[in-house]
């Protein structure tokens, strides 16, 4: 009954308790949803960095922005000069180049941390923690590195003697990094991750040159870290402390002021401001045609003292110059002197201190204070002029690319390079001395019809923008991200490319082997490939070049990295455009390319977008570049998303090509990352069968097994009537370039420009399509020994 009685008054009490408290619950509600609505506009309105969008669809139309950071600063090349008329289907998605200011993130302003709580966050337990030392060094002509590799071993037989000693904290082996090979945000943003209870020492040892290399990239990377407001002021405050060595050469550069180790001295000053002033040693210096031995030696000793205060818990020390709190490397700080030169030293101070600006009481009451040893003298103070006069920044004149003085100059040519002016190239190719003996071309005959021997492999541009791990170039061309050398005009590097080949073509004829037919037809140049090192759109007067090679018929394939978007989208059409794939997404592109543009994902994804609405303008190529256990397990729908956003006509994929140097094993490329042919055969055939899957029709069109390069095409462009056409007619190149040709008339009766398709060769021979090989039989093929046709079948059986 009850029970009767409670279900009957129980809405009642529901419906009283709702009008007691529905104002709260309302207002709660709504307040509510407007916190979440609040947090959703706050998150929409924050951009991302070096975050490309989604990949287009084929049939979605393609609109390039091109931002104000990509635009070239002395550049000739107009990003707006883009053909609009390109194709009817196209015409109305051509690049919008619109570039708008820049609006930054809003600036968090905040208090610097004292140094008592800055000491707390990096203390050091030296009964549990260990210390582990990382040397860091950059060498273009090896001596840098020889003596890395004695510091190293010097400081770890060191090490090793101390094992035994109970009253110390352990000291790791000391680790060795190349400058030119390290991620640096992976050890100049933070400290680098590593165990438990485990800090780090940094060891520091660097030339200085007079040409830009990566130790300049280097060095702006410090000075962009540290000018970050985004990054704390002393991001690497965590390290246990450093220390540099310089190297120079007093008979480049006879003392400081003109410049004897000077980037050594750089480096300090960012490391001590990154560090928070850990500097655990002064700043050392060697001249390599002089004293470096027992400099070197001086400095080994003193990093090994700085260790064992750190070792046994004293840290860095109190009062030794260059430790402790230490003043920025360049300033002048007051070291151990006597009675009369503190005076001397308290005079100089004083005369800085007036001319310097007064910032607060605390400066003026130094100088008061200073003073008193000489009441009798007055001060003079004028605070008339708080601000000293602004002096007029000097302009400094650009400096040559690669002089003829420098170790790059010299690097190049025992490689083989000419240098024509101070920034450009030319070396003949390996494929140019065999198909002169009739030994093979190179796979661009197998796929486009191009001879070897009839061919010009240069660059306007020996500077680039990316560190590629496998580089042929060794990391010894200059990197960079603006075009800041003196420039040299069109014809200069026409005539000296042409006569520094035509001189190296000479130097051939009494070659054994060579044919007098190829020799007499090697000696007119006929084709241009713009890709021997650096990057050739890199060069101000790109399209001025392009245009001087096209009136004396000579063909151009030029190649890019896709890391200039403002200069690919102003490119006059040239007879072959690649773009590198190195990677199909951001992670392995760092790993591989190791570019220097920080947004280099966004500019690779906008250069994409670029080829994909210039496509019906010249024949565009992806170029991907296989190395076994960075780029090819589990990338193939990668490749495919990518292939689908720029929708190429050509993809050529290839195998890496190992040159077996130190610099590219310190960056863990060995043999073991080169591909077999097999493997890169199996690597397309997954790719070709994921792009059939998305219908964008491509097919293996030809391959050359020599190169372990394997060619793909759309069927629907370059194959005719069930037969691959990869091949170029490059008369009538020319007569669509030169205007003998005016546009081809559609159905509708508009008359557009001409299009790849226009210049389409001959088929494609049947030993070079897929499966036959691709080895020209006009030629032999020339076996190294141990290998060849006999050789592999043993293998089989």
């Amino acid at each position: 009954m009850d029970s009767q009685f409670f279900l009957g008054q129980l809405p009642a009490e529901l419906l009283l308790i709702w009008h007691i408290h529905r104002v709260p619950v309302i207002l709660s509600a709504v307040s509510l949803v407007a916190i979440v609505r609040f947090a959703m506009y706050l998150h929409g309105r924050r951009g991302k960095i070096s975050v490309s969008p989604t990949p287009r669809s084929p049939t979605e139309k393609a609109v390039v922005e091109l931002k104000s950071e990509w635009l070239p600063e002395n550049t000739l090349l107009d990003p707006l000069a883009i053909n609009k008329d390109s194709h009817p289907e196209e015409a109305t998605s051509a690049i919008v180049s619109t570039v708008k200011a820049k609006k930054g993130p809003k600036k968090v302003k905040g208090k610097k941390l004292p140094n008592k709580l800055a000491k707390a966050t990096s203390t050091f337990n030296h009964k549990t923690d260990k210390i582990q030392p990382l040397i860091f060094f950059q060498s273009l002509a090896g001596t840098s590195e020889r003596y890395t590799s004695q510091t190293a071993k010097a400081i770890g037989s060191w090490i090793s003697s101390l094992v035994d000693c109970d009253d110390s904290a352990p000291i790791l082996e000391p680790q060795v990094h190349d400058v030119s090979y390290i991620e640096y945000d992976d050890y100049f943003v933070s400290a680098p991750k590593t165990e438990p209870n485990t800090r780090h020492f940094y060891l520091i040892l660097i030339p200085t040159y007079n040409i830009d290399t990566v130790l300049s990239t280097f060095l702006q990377n410090l000075q962009e870290t540290h000018n970050d407001f985004r990054i704390d002021t002393a991001p690497l405050a965590e390290l246990l402390g450093y220390s540099v060595f310089g190297f120079g050469d007093k008979e480049g550069w006879p003392t400081e002021e003109e410049g004897f180790c000077s980037q050594a001295k750089e480096v300090d000053k960012w490391m001590a401001r990154l560090t928070g002033r850990k500097r655990a040693w002064p700043l050392g210096m060697g001249d390599v045609t002089g004293d470096v031995e027992a400099r070197l030696g001086e400095w080994i000793h003193g990093i090994q003292e700085a260790l064992v205060d750190i070792a046994q818990g004293r840290g860095l020390g109190e009062g030794v110059p260059g430790s402790g709190n230490p003043a920025e490397s360049g300033d002048e700080d007051n070291d151990i002197l006597g009675d009369s030169d503190v005076e001397k030293f308290q005079t100089r101070r004083i005369k800085a201190k007036m001319s310097a600006r007064l910032d607060d009481v605390e400066d003026l009451g130094s100088v008061v204070n200073i003073s008193t040893s000489t009441p009798d003298v007055p001060i003079p103070i004028d605070f008339t002029t708080y601000k000293p006069k602004p002096t007029p920044n000097p302009v400094q004149a650009p400096k040559e690319m690669v002089p003829i003085t420098s170790p790059t100059y010299n690097a190049l040519t025992k490689q083989g390079y000419t240098i024509i002016g101070s920034h450009s190239g030319v070396k003949i190719c390996r494929w140019t001395k065999s198909a002169l003996r009739g030994r093979g071309s190179c796979y661009k005959y197998s796929f486009y019809g191009i001879q070897s021997h009839l061919c010009m492999e240069a660059t306007p541009s020996l500077s680039c923008s990316n560190k590629c791990v496998f580089c042929w170039r060794h990391g010894t061309n200059p990197v960079g991200t603006t075009w800041r050398w003196i420039t040299d005009s069109p014809d200069v590097i026409f005539t000296g490319i042409t006569a520094a080949h035509y001189q190296k073509i000479r130097m051939l004829k009494g070659v054994p082997g060579v044919r007098a037919e190829r020799f007499a037809e090697a000696m007119c140049i006929r084709h241009c490939a713009l890709s021997l090192v650096g990057e050739p759109i890199f060069y101000p007067h790109i399209n001025d070049l392009i245009t001087i090679l096209h009136s004396h018929h000579i063909s151009t394939f030029l190649v890019c990295n896709a890391q200039h978007p403002a200069q690919l989208a102003a490119l006059v059409p040239v007879t072959q455009l690649y773009v590198s794939i190195d990677a199909s997404n951001k992670a392995s592109l760092r790993a591989i390319d190791r570019p220097l543009h920080r947004d280099f994902w966004e500019r690779f994804c906008a250069c994409l977008d670029i080829l994909r609405v210039r496509r019906f303008e010249q024949r565009t190529v992806f170029r991907l570049t296989l190395v076994k256990g960075f780029n090819m397990a589990d990338e193939v729908k990668g490749y495919a998303d990518l292939i689908q956003r720029a929708l190429p006509g050509f993809v050529e994929v290839k195998g890496v090509t190992y040159c077996g140097t130190s610099a590219a094993g310190s960056v863990g490329l060995t043999m073991q990352n080169v591909p077999f042919y097999s493997e890169v055969s199996e690597f397309v055939a997954a790719l070709v069968e994921e792009l059939v899957s998305r219908d964008l029709g491509y097919g293996i069109a030809a391959e050359h097994a020599h190169s372990c390069c394997v060619l793909l095409a759309d069927e629907s462009r370059f194959k005719r009537q069930g037969r691959w056409a990869t091949r170029i007619d490059f008369e009538r190149f020319f007569e669509l370039y030169e205007g003998r040709v005016r546009g081809t008339r559609m159905e509708d009766g508009e008359v557009v420009g001409w299009r790849p398709e226009d210049y389409v060769g001959e088929e494609t021979p049947d030993w070079a399509l897929w499966g036959n090989g691709g080895f020209d039989p006009r030629d032999v093929r020339v076996w190294r020994k141990g290998k060849g046709p006999k050789k592999e079948k043993e293998m089989e059986m």
